[in-house]
């Protein structure tokens, strides 16, 4: 009786799958497939733009992924440096960017803390707003002929407040959403102790927000720095940036058929942000799912 009560109850017991079966090869193929991703998909095109950047002109004339018979990539940085203009638009870029950034930190960091804090309907309306504009493109013939009415068309001032209407949503969805993590408690200790409204933000939430500050950052000056389209109708002609720069030039014919000089040209010109990329790889991915949580 007691083996067939035995025999009974193992049948019951269901079956687990082989870890050798069809899943678990498919899960010791994925980071395979995952590198050979990231090296199709990023790596490739920076391989091809190092070495063109390193070749003559004639072998420059078809890039392609086969390496310099010999390098020359000193000479074409060194020559790019000098014809190109190539320090007075890293320093328009600057001008533009630095303000840029600041001032949509700040103040988008500010307004996200009021919006985290309110949940009223119409708060909830305004936050709607707020972030209206990721997904909500700027008419730039409008913005043309405002900036024209107020004087600021050709002017850094200008390009600057463009930047600052066009990411602010970025810097107000990722921020809103990191605030609502941060417990009530701490605000309302520092009040206790006397605190104001700029005091707390200033010692309590601002320390806390540099995950997903540094995440916004990082964003906004990869937009910024690459930027050529609004920067072309906004300022171009009156001041020089690092993309709008050398569309200037290659359409003027100095860079005609000379692709060693242009990839050499787009290397320096994403040298700053690549570094500053790879060394805050890590607070850009906290920061991003920090933010997306709520």
């Amino acid at each position: 009786m007691s083996t067939v009560v035995g025999t009974a109850r193992a049948a019951r017991v269901p079956r687990t799958p082989r870890a050798g079966g069809r899943h678990g090869g498919w899960r010791a193929v994925q980071p395979v497939v995952a590198v050979l991703a990231v090296v199709l998909l990023i790596g490739m095109p920076l391989w091809i733009i190092v070495v063109t950047a390193g070749k003559s002109q004639a072998e420059a004339l078809n890039p392609n992924l086969s390496l310099p018979t010999e390098w020359h990539l000193g000479e074409n940085v060194a020559q790019v440096w000098q014809d190109g203009r190539l320090p007075k638009a890293f320093l328009g870029s600057m001008l533009v960017m630095v303000p840029s950034v600041l001032g949509v930190l700040v103040l988008g960091s500010m307004a996200s803390w009021v919006l985290a804090r309110r949940s009223s309907r119409g708060w909830a309306v305004l936050y709607a707003l707020a972030i209206s504009g990721i997904v909500l493109p700027p008419a730039v013939v409008t913005i043309v002929l405002l900036l024209r009415q107020i004087g600021l068309a050709g002017t850094p001032t200008g390009m600057v407040g463009v930047y600052m209407g066009m990411y602010m949503s970025t810097v107000v969805f990722f921020v809103t959403g990191f605030v609502r993590t941060i417990p009530v408690e701490l605000e309302e200790a520092a009040r206790m102790d006397g605190a104001g409204p700029v005091r707390v933000f200033r010692t309590v939430i601002l320390p806390l927000l540099a995950p997903v500050l540094s995440t916004a950052t990082i964003l906004i000056c990869l937009y910024i720095w690459n930027d050529v389209f609004y920067a072309l109708f906004v300022v171009g002609g009156r001041l020089d940036t690092l993309p709008l720069n050398l569309y200037q030039v290659a359409s003027a014919g100095l860079y005609l058929n000379n692709w060693h000089l242009i990839f050499a040209y787009v290397a320096l010109m994403s040298l700053p942000l690549l570094v500053v990329f790879v060394v805050a790889q890590r607070r850009i991915i906290s920061g991003i799912t920090s933010g997306a949580v709520k």
